[in-house]
Order: structure tokens, then sequence, then C-alpha cells
């Protein structure tokens, strides 16, 4: 036994656990994914596999990539993100700002769909 820390093994055995691959459980991917962007655009990117996804500002394209595929069940093929800048907007005599937003087009493999995206939702 160790006296000021941990056994060997103990040791091994936390080594052990932080080789092993994560899976994305439904609380992480939601961290990642913010909600889907359902605009005109977005619904004729729609006919070519193509969703698009509002995501958290520090998300990188293979987390998004994950996030995607653990929580719709679908393959991706690849991502493409975009960074939109906050803007100025009048509310009547008073100024603001406008958060800027971070999107994600998301190209599913063909023949998968996802079901959120279809009319009269």
């Amino acid at each position: 036994m160790a006296v000021f820390g941990k056994t060997t093994q103990e040791q091994a055995s936390v080594a052990i656990e932080s080789e092993t691959p994560k899976v994305l459980c439904g609380s992480y991917a939601n961290g990642i994914l913010r909600k889907p962007r359902i605009t005109e655009k977005a619904y004729s990117m729609n006919a070519q596999n193509r969703y698009v996804f509002e995501v958290s500002d520090s998300a990188s394209k293979p987390q998004i990539k994950r996030a995607v595929e653990s929580v719709y069940g679908v393959h991706v093929v690849s991502v493409n993100t975009v960074s939109l800048p906050s803007r100025v907007r009048r509310f009547g005599r008073a100024m603001g700002r406008k958060s800027g937003v971070k999107k994600a087009m998301v190209e599913i493999k063909e023949g998968e769909s996802l079901t959120l995206f279809q009319a009269g939702m």
C-alpha cells in the first residue's frame, strides 16, 4: 500500500480507463448541438442530404460529427462550419447586439435521412 497516494494496482486501472475510447452520451452531445437551423435555405439543402445545426462556439468538426452520429444514428460524410459574427441591432431607441452563432452543415451518407427535418413537423 502506498503511503501518500494510490497503489500501483489502482494507478494501472486508472491508466487503462483513460485509454478506452469515450462514447458520447446525450448530455455531452447536447452540449455540442444546440438546435437544428430550420430556414428555407436549410430545407433546400435537405435534398442533397445536408442538414444545418447551430452548434457550440468551441465545437470542432470531429466533435460535431460524433455528436450527430450518436444522437441521430446516421453516418456523417462531411462537416462544414461557419461562424456568424454578432451584429448591432436597434430595439426602438436603444441599440443592442444580436449574439453571433456557429453553424455546422452536416452531410449524411446517401440513403439516410433525419426525420426531424421533414415537412409538417
